[in-house]
């Protein structure tokens, strides 16, 4: 096994996120797909997504890397017919896990389970299904409630609720909390609304008051190297909160690379103008590419998207001047110019 990669900011990548479509059955108003902008396509299958081939042999190249764990999400990773299979051909060596939105999940959890599951995140955002409804466009409340049972049941537990908190949601987080606390086998992951990525800057919130509030409440507070997270202990349930806008210790301790569903390579979440498509790629060609990726990752979230004197986010500079106009245009989805701050 070859060592695993550094980044030139001294980062291990020990871990892969590969969205599997951009198809959702839900259209959550918060939604960057991946960092790319809403580019969901129809829902019906997509020449362009990676096929099981594609998707496995990309996995078996990077563990070669020391990379142990991968994330499986999307849109909506369960509307791949071959989820199971990509699961089950996963290198032993590596930890699966995944993110939906829950509603597939029942009759299916065992399944994924058996293939090689291990964890599963469900996007919940509310537990009032008017509310629910409001942010993710879905009357699917109920199933979401089912498919998180299911997956309890089926042993891939805890499973962590996915809430993005944003002025639509934060008056839902104290009952969350106590949500998580009352269930056996649930955990809350509360996430920071990314309006550079949205282009709804309106919609956001100081994420410093929910932290203060945990603080203020939790009978125990514990603190993840990875990440910098912080983890609140409320009443024997676990509240964890990610927040990697303008938090450079977050970047600090990233050790995850990304691929979109059409089999490009990125970096960085909000980086899109270095996506390498992998394409029909030779297993040394997808090594080298891989390695390239690694090395050019930008040290921290804020950097790479820079506020002008306007209020609009713009590309750094110095990464304009590493990649052609035509080069960034091509991969980004949205327009720079679309996304400012009102």
């Amino acid at each position: 096994m070859a060592n695993t990669l550094e980044d030139d900011h001294g980062r291990a990548v020990t871990g892969v996120r590969v969205s599997l479509t951009d198809r959702c059955n839900f259209d959550c108003i918060y939604c960057h797909n991946e960092g790319l902008g809403d580019t969901r396509g129809p829902m019906d299958p997509q020449d362009a997504e990676m096929g099981t081939d594609d998707v496995v042999r990309f996995l078996e190249v990077v563990s070669e890397y020391g990379v142990d764990s991968v994330k499986l999400t999307g849109g909506e990773p369960m509307l791949r017919g071959d989820l199971e299979e990509i699961i089950r051909r996963t290198p032993d060596s590596m930890e699966v896990s995944m993110t939906t939105n829950g509603t597939f999940m029942p009759g299916r959890a065992e399944q994924l389970r058996d293939a090689g599951l291990e964890r599963v995140n469900v996007s919940q955002d509310a537990l009032d299904p008017e509310s629910f409804k409001e942010v993710t466009q879905s009357g699917a409340y109920e199933q979401v409630l089912e498919g998180v049972r299911a997956a309890v049941d089926a042993g891939l537990d805890p499973v962590k609720l996915n809430m993005v908190v944003f002025e639509h949601t934060a008056g839902y987080v104290e009952e969350m909390v106590d949500h998580v606390a009352e269930n056996d086998g649930l955990q809350l992951q509360l996430i920071e609304y990314m309006p550079e990525l949205t282009g709804r800057p309106d919609w956001n919130i100081d994420i410093s008051r929910v932290h203060n509030w945990l603080a203020d409440i939790a009978d125990d507070i514990e603190h993840r190297e990875m990440h910098d997270r912080k983890r609140y202990w409320v009443n024997g349930g676990m509240v964890e909160i990610v927040d990697p806008v303008e938090n450079e210790g977050f970047c600090a301790n990233c050790g995850r690379v990304r691929v979109t569903h059409e089999g490009y390579l990125k970096g960085c979440l909000n980086r899109n103008d270095d996506l390498q498509s992998m394409g029909s790629m030779s297993r040394q060609q997808i090594a080298e590419t891989f390695e390239s990726v690694v090395a050019n990752r930008v040290p921290y979230y804020g950097e790479y998207l820079v506020e002008n004197d306007d209020g609009a986010y713009e590309i750094n500079d110095k990464y304009l001047r590493a990649a052609t106009a035509d080069d960034w245009q091509s991969a980004m989805p949205t327009p720079i110019s679309a996304i400012t701050r009102g």
